[in-house]
């Protein structure tokens, strides 16, 4: 067991909150600093069938990347998707604690994570938004893949990196190979389409690519693989259930949401 505060304390020393993008809304957004925390239920969203788990589980807090909470909440009642999660954990004295763009910058998190999954080397921030010790942190990582592959390889190293069912891709005929220089932004990426062409990245490997976003990348001779949203954020699981566990010395019992990927090919 562990006080939430402390459950708390010790995840933001991972990721600190000063970390995360001004739009950001990461930390406790229901539940109490004093709560006793037996169990952790851990997920990328607070949906309703992962809400769902943390009554059944009996669990005391809810990890999640993505923030249940984005903007300004005047009411809080059953007639909102987001008042009906917030009423059923505050019932059931279920904590949430987000962990977001904090989460993405902070060094050895989503950004070095997806990194180490494709085999960057040297990677360095593909979007710098501060520095940690002297050294630029941001969103996004590029630098060089070991050794030259084209894009077909690397769009089958993306799948089975993240485990994915299928990618997108954008440049298959259009992007110079072979592939040496790459870029990953996991999440959505149309951001942040400008600064792997800026980086010289020849592919940029991202989430929730639109179509005139992607021919755009491609006039300006960079590939994109669209792994979906959640398809290169999913990492955060299991990374926070063991984070969690080492962090706790067997404190806490940790669990991981069902795995729920929003989107399948028919």
């Amino acid at each position: 067991m562990m006080l939430c505060r402390d459950v708390i304390q010790r995840l933001e020393e991972l990721a600190p909150k000063s970390l995360a993008c001004e739009w950001d809304n990461p930390g406790l957004l229901v539940g109490r600093e004093d709560q006793e925390i037996h169990k952790v239920l851990v997920a990328l969203d607070a949906t309703d069938p992962v809400v769902d788990q943390a009554v059944r589980e009996q669990a005391d807090l809810l990890v999640t990347h993505h923030p249940m909470i984005f903007k300004g909440v005047k009411q809080i009642n059953s007639q909102s998707f987001t008042g009906r999660r917030i009423l059923t954990l505050a019932e059931h004295r279920i904590g949430c604690f987000a962990m977001h763009t904090n989460f993405d910058i902070a060094p050895g998190c989503m950004a070095d994570l997806a990194a180490q999954r494709l085999g960057i080397l040297d990677g360095q921030p593909l979007e710098v938004t501060g520095e940690v010790d002297g050294q630029p942190v941001g969103i996004g990582k590029v630098g060089h893949l070991k050794a030259p592959m084209s894009l077909k390889e690397l769009a089958a190293r993306v799948k089975e990196a993240f485990g994915l069912p299928f990618v997108t891709l954008y440049g298959m005929e259009g992007v110079q190979e072979p592939v040496t220089r790459v870029a990953v932004s996991p999440g959505s990426g149309g951001s942040m389409l400008k600064h792997g062409i800026a980086a010289g990245a020849q592919v940029l490997v991202t989430g929730d690519i639109g179509h005139h976003e992607g021919i755009d990348a491609v006039a300006d001779h960079m590939a994109v693989i669209d792994g979906g949203h959640y398809g290169l954020e999913h990492l955060f699981i299991p990374f926070m259930k063991e984070h969690l566990e080492r962090m706790s010395q067997g404190a806490l019992q940790v669990i991981e949401a069902a795995p729920a990927f929003p989107a399948k090919v028919l």
